[in-house]
């Protein structure tokens, strides 16, 4: 059995969403003698996390209404490393997608190749494409699943049909196949979103 983290770090200067500097978490530390205390300041869609319908549907559900059964489960890991700019539905027709499924997709992100401001997404035909396909779930090697896009149309052709989003992954080290994920958001009430630590488990490895 393998683990792989794929979870970003979260430190002072770290890569935010479009680089924004507002979403910069704040570290301070303090210690006394033999006890050290520390306080973290941070928007909660600035590292590795799950969004919640709330975040762009008015009304919509928040975090803790995704049961922790749908997030520790079986996925699958899609290479669409070929894909420039966005991913369309045209860059996923070869993959194999089946209802229910919940994917991750590995993306020029993961090899580096891109930066703050042009990071690739999942554009709003290739959105409603996997909505079709009835997947239960999608994540991303970006902290935000979509950019460049008016009124959010991917954000929002996922949420109206109950796909969870994760955003924020670190897949630069995992193969495009199937794993077991692990993925543990905070408990946070009545909020949009909520940061979580995610990892798989490569279930076929000794």
């Amino acid at each position: 059995m393998k683990i792989i983290d794929i979870s970003v770090t979260i430190y002072e200067g770290m890569p935010t969403y479009m680089g924004n500097e507002a979403n910069q978490p704040v570290i301070q530390t303090k210690t006394n003698d033999y006890i050290t205390d520390t306080n973290l300041k941070m928007n909660i869609h600035t590292c590795t996390h799950i969004d919640a319908p709330l975040h762009m549907l008015k009304q919509g559900k928040t975090v803790e209404t995704i049961e922790l059964e749908k997030l520790v489960r079986p996925c699958k890991v899609i290479d669409v490393t070929k894909a420039r700019d966005r991913i369309s539905s045209d860059d996923l027709r070869g993959a194999e997608i089946e209802k229910g499924d919940f994917l991750l997709l590995k993306t020029q992100n993961s090899l580096g190749m891109t930066t703050n401001d042009n990071f690739i997404f999942l554009a709003e035909d290739g959105a409603k494409y996997l909505s079709e396909k009835g997947i239960s779930g999608v994540g991303i090697d970006t902290l935000g699943i979509e950019r460049s896009q008016n009124n959010h149309p991917t954000h929002k052709t996922l949420f109206t049909k109950d796909i969870i989003i994760l955003e924020g992954l670190d897949l630069k080290e995992v193969e495009a196949k199937e794993y077991l994920l692990v993925c543990a958001p905070l408990k946070l009430i009545g909020t949009e979103a909520a940061p979580a630590r995610a990892f798989l488990i490569d279930q076929f490895m000794p």
